[in-house]
């Protein structure tokens, strides 16, 4: 069992015995293949779960497939519980915060400024930027749901996502709805043309389409829809002002409930979707975005203060949502991580999941106010 957990998982996540799946490799479009297609699996492997020495901040599941308990991960991450006295928190990799936060804030740093240098230079750099994270997220997922044994259609996803965030600049929210809809109609014609694998006969042919062509609607929808509001923030004529408070009080629901979580995170929000998210955490979540939200609306887009403090308050309880929708995901695909592209954050997705859910309230509440 030791010699099990210390090796690596891949990104479709562990083996159904327990032991790490690394003889499979979840790519994108592989010979007389579209999209990603299921690992082979024995009969009546169940998958494992659990990353060994992954970062803090998504959830592991608790109960195996069998009923089986498994631990709860000891780490403090955004909005969760200090560990109790004598628990060994302090011999985690990652210190009491249970991830790399030197990485963490030096990613976080980097990335924020080349977002900004691409919104102040040229605005296309960053729709350029928002189609690369977007795509390794719609990656990350299909990855995830082959683990899972569904195909993912990620050739139409991917050029669709591209369309709608590209285009949407120029032709508004009209093109953006004929954009997803011509994408979700190719997609699942197609997973019609593309059976997964081999498969010969109707049968076959036919077998797992609604369950493979509902995940790719679904991506279709969440990530590559939701990221077609982003060129609507930035086709106005302060489209980087508005970006900036988008993803500053979005960032801020993360940091202040991080930081509240660690110091004073007690008594559990949803101990069975995120075990490690607190009330304390939320409140430190909603104080931080409130008071962003206040200050950038009125400074930056010219706002009342108390637009800026609504806009903060929605967007603490969808930043929320947000992040338990993808610990709901990955709890359910059995993962930890949707990937390890970003040291001390995990895969795209996992950056990219607050971010999601907030960016159709703030636009619709910035058309409002602004």
């Amino acid at each position: 069992m030791e010699a099990a957990a210390a090796r690596p998982t891949p990104p479709g996540g562990s083996g159904g015995d327990g032991t790490q799946a690394d003889e499979h490799e979840f790519g994108v479009g592989t010979a007389g293949r579209v999209g990603v297609d299921p690992p082979r699996r024995e009969a009546g492997a169940a998958a494992g779960v659990g990353v060994p020495g992954a970062a803090a901040g998504d959830d592991v599941p608790t109960d195996s497939p069998d009923g089986a308990a498994r631990p709860e991960p000891e780490a403090v991450s955004g909005g969760a519980a200090a560990p109790a006295a004598g628990d060994g928190g302090g011999k985690q990799p990652g210190g009491r915060a249970g991830r790399n936060l030197p990485a963490a804030i030096a990613v976080g740093v980097a990335l924020g400024a080349v977002t900004l240098a691409a919104l102040y230079v040229v605005k296309v750099l960053f729709l350029l930027e928002v189609v690369l994270a977007v795509g390794i997220g719609i990656v990350e997922l299909a990855r995830a749901f082959a683990a899972k044994g569904i195909q993912v259609q990620v050739a139409p996803i991917i050029g669709g996502m591209v369309l709608m965030v590209v285009g949407t600049y120029w032709g508004g929210p009209v093109y953006l709805l004929g954009a997803f809809a011509l994408t979700l109609m190719v997609t699942l014609v197609w997973r019609m043309l593309a059976p997964p694998g081999a498969a010969k006969g109707v049968v076959a042919a036919t077998s797992g389409y609604v369950r493979d062509a509902s995940a790719s609607a679904f991506i279709c929808t969440y990530p590559a829809l939701i990221a077609g509001f982003v060129p609507l923030l930035l086709a106005e004529p302060d489209g980087p002002h508005r970006i900036v408070v988008f993803i500053a009080v979005t960032v801020c629901s993360d940091i202040g409930g991080y930081t509240a979580g660690v110091l004073f995170g007690k008594h559990k929000m949803s101990p069975i979707i995120s075990p490690k998210k607190t009330w304390e955490g939320f409140a430190g979540s909603a104080l931080s975005c409130v008071i962003c939200g206040a200050l950038l609306v009125r400074f930056l887009l010219d706002g009342e203060f108390w637009q800026g403090a609504l806009l903060g308050a929605v967007v603490v309880v969808f930043a929320t949502l947000g992040d338990l929708i993808e610990s709901v995901i990955k709890r359910d695909l059995g993962i930890k991580d949707m990937g390890t592209l970003l040291p001390g954050h995990g895969g795209a997705m996992d950056r990219l999941d607050s971010l999601l859910f907030t960016l159709v309230p703030v636009w619709v509440l910035l058309s409002l106010f602004v």
